[in-house]
């Protein structure tokens, strides 16, 4: 009777989508355009996971995929998990930048295969038939409602900076700065850090965080010229949000392969508790109301060459800043783990055994 083990799974998680969808009732799909280096950390394939989840529960309409990380499997890889969560169609950009070209640790899932078949089916081959990020992001803009669009940014900056460099072209007659300005309603960064941090000996330092360093002379345009609002997610904040291994080894088995859970093991052995970066991007952009998270006073965000992060409050500041009080993080990891681990809308279950 194993076989219906999944198919209990998939009747608890329509549960929990009726609870959850009730609580959103009314409130149209926020179109949301993903920006990932992917292949560079798990944490990016557990935000597109809940981003996934959150379509189905009719929160969000995920628009397109565009990547920062240059290698070839890096889009491959997305398109399996897009594909796995139902939506294949859903256009998939990419950068030729140079930054970080190595394969990473799990992008090569895209290559396995078992007994001849692909384990996670997926119909983009290589980066190379992908389009230009840049195209793809103006393509998707130009046909967006004004001020509707949520951009969660969790890699470089690369893909947002070129973005507000294009000139006007034959998809939109206005520049990259002026489509941002008008489609656009916020861009949520997983970059930075606002706090001193400790070193190992204790001493409180600053932090020059990873996606800001890797393209730091983007990561300084998009701070100086973005025209929207920003919320930033710093390094702390996912710190203090370790994913608990035990939802992985718990959680995703009511399937034989889950990509989660493979590239999870795959960058970090397990058991390990890898904190939650890039999916805190994701829950404050699409539950911004949920209090989840505070906020830090408006102000403006600016970065210096070693890639630290200075805020400056100022009453009509473009920025602000996630900030976690120690009650708000039960709550949050309840969330981050329910929603990265939620069941496709459907699921190939085994047929039944013979009788």
């Amino acid at each position: 009777m194993a076989w219906k083990i999944p198919l209990l799974i998939l009747a608890c998680g329509c549960l929990m989508i009726t609870s959850e969808t009730m609580a959103h009732a009314g409130q149209p799909p926020i179109p949301v355009i993903f920006d990932t280096d992917m292949g560079n950390d798990c944490d990016d394939v557990q935000a597109l996971a809940m981003i996934h989840a959150l379509q189905t529960r009719g929160e969000c309409q995920l628009l397109a995929v565009t990547i920062t990380k240059d290698h070839d499997l890096a889009a491959p890889f997305t398109d399996c998990l897009n594909t796995f969560y139902g939506r294949g169609e859903i256009p998939i950009g990419v950068c030729r930048s140079g930054v970080t070209n190595d394969e990473g640790r799990f992008n090569g899932l895209a290559n396995v295969k078992d007994n001849g078949q692909s384990r996670y089916p997926h119909d983009l081959l290589s980066g190379k038939d992908a389009v230009d990020a840049v195209t793809l992001l103006r393509k998707t803009l130009s046909s967006a409602d004004d001020a509707s669009v949520v951009i969660c940014q969790v890699g470089f900056s690369t893909n947002m900076a070129n973005l507000l460099e294009s000139p006007a072209d034959d998809i939109s007659p206005l520049t990259g700065l002026d489509l941002v300005k008008q489609k656009v309603k916020l861009l949520s960064v997983m970059g930075g850090a606002f706090i001193e941090i400790p070193d190992r000996s204790g001493k409180p330092k600053r932090y020059g965080e990873y996606n800001l360093i890797k393209d730091l002379p983007s990561s300084q345009k998009l701070a100086a010229k973005w025209p929207t609002s920003v919320v930033w997610s710093g390094y702390e904040i996912g710190l203090n949000l370790t994913y608990p291994y035990r939802s992985i080894e718990r959680d995703y088995g009511y399937v034989p392969h889950h990509p989660v859970v493979e590239a999870y093991n795959l960058f970090a052995p397990p058991p390990h508790d890898r904190p939650t970066w890039d999916l805190t991007s994701v829950l404050y952009a699409l539950r911004p109301d949920d209090g989840y998270f505070d906020l830090s006073p408006p102000g403006q965000v600016t970065i210096n060459n070693e890639g630290h992060t200075e805020f400056k409050p100022t009453e009509t500041g473009r920025d602000r800043y996630l900030i976690l009080r120690p009650d708000q993080k039960p709550r949050v990891l309840e969330a981050l783990m329910l929603l990265s681990s939620e069941p496709p809308a459907v699921i190939k279950t085994p047929a039944p055994p013979a009788s």
